[in-house]
Formats: structure tokens, sequence, C-alpha cells
């Protein structure tokens, strides 16, 4: 390599600005990565908490609680089906997760990022299902994936059901 060549390649100013570049794109990284999952909930049902308690511990994130806006106005905003509407709706990264979806389920989404998915939903309040644990009745439920490609069962609880 030349002189030149070299100078040209380690100028300080060049070398700034790619440091620079690199430190911007890992904070956005990490604004993104650090950002709560929001969850919109009617302030009456105590369900939802119990949720929000399983997805963070799940996930080791964040959940953000708010309860300042109707319930049916959240749910048209955000595109969830009348048919898969349960208690509380969150926002997560991009996706829409309706009700008592199992956290796994939830990281499984956004480690595979299908196309045609908006959403996760489990419609209904089901008991044994993730805030629903009630004295060990567990209901068969589906969680369904949702979005422009339609409507396909994600995954069945217990596993066993179809």
């Amino acid at each position: 390599m030349s002189q030149r060549n070299f100078t040209r390649a380690w100028n300080p100013t060049r070398r700034a600005l790619a440091t620079t570049g690199i430190v911007l794109l890992a904070a956005c990284t990490s604004a993104v990565q650090a950002s709560p999952y929001v969850m919109f909930r009617d302030p009456q049902c105590g369900c939802c908490e119990e949720w929000a308690k399983h997805v963070h511990a799940g996930l080791d994130h964040e959940v953000e609680t708010r309860e300042d806006r109707p319930m049916a106005e959240v749910k048209a905003e955000l595109g969830v089906p009348d048919a898969l509407a349960s208690c509380h709706t969150m926002k997560v990264d991009g996706y829409i997760i309706e009700g008592h979806v199992p956290a796994h389920e939830i990281a499984r989404l956004l480690e595979e990022r299908p196309a045609g998915v908006t959403g996760l939903a489990v419609a209904g309040m089901p008991l044994g299902s993730p805030g629903m644990e009630v004295g060990g009745r567990v209901q068969p439920y589906q969680v369904i994936a949702f979005g422009p490609a339609g409507r396909n069962v994600w995954a069945s609880y217990p596993e066993s059901a179809s």
C-alpha cells in the first residue's frame, strides 16, 4: 500500500466519523430494545396485571400499562379482529398481542417474524392461560396468528389440545 493510500485510509477525520456512526447505530439499537412494551387495559380488569407480570418475567422486558383510552377504540385502531378480542392489547416491536398469549409464543413471533402476520391473539379469557390461573383449572385455547395473510392457529393449549 502506498504512503498516500495508507494516509487516506487512516485519516483521523474518517476514523472519527466511522466511530461516531457505529456509536449512533448502537445507541439506536439499544433504544429500540429498551423501549417498553405498551399494554392497554381496562382499569377494572385484574388479570391484565398478572399477564403483564408473566410477560415481563418471560421476555425480561418492561411492560408499560396504559388505562387512558377506551379499549374498543384501541382495538379498532390497532386492527384487532372482533372475534379475537380479549381484555387487554399490547404493542410489541411492531406487532399486536391480544389477550392472554403466552410469553414464549411472543418470543417465537419476534424471532420468526412471519410474513403477513400482524399479531397474535387468545380470544376471551380462558382459564389456565397466563394471567388466568385459577386453582389449576385449564380450558383448552388456541393462539391465533392474524393479519393480511388471514388467520391461522399458531399454537394450541394445553399442548395436547387441537
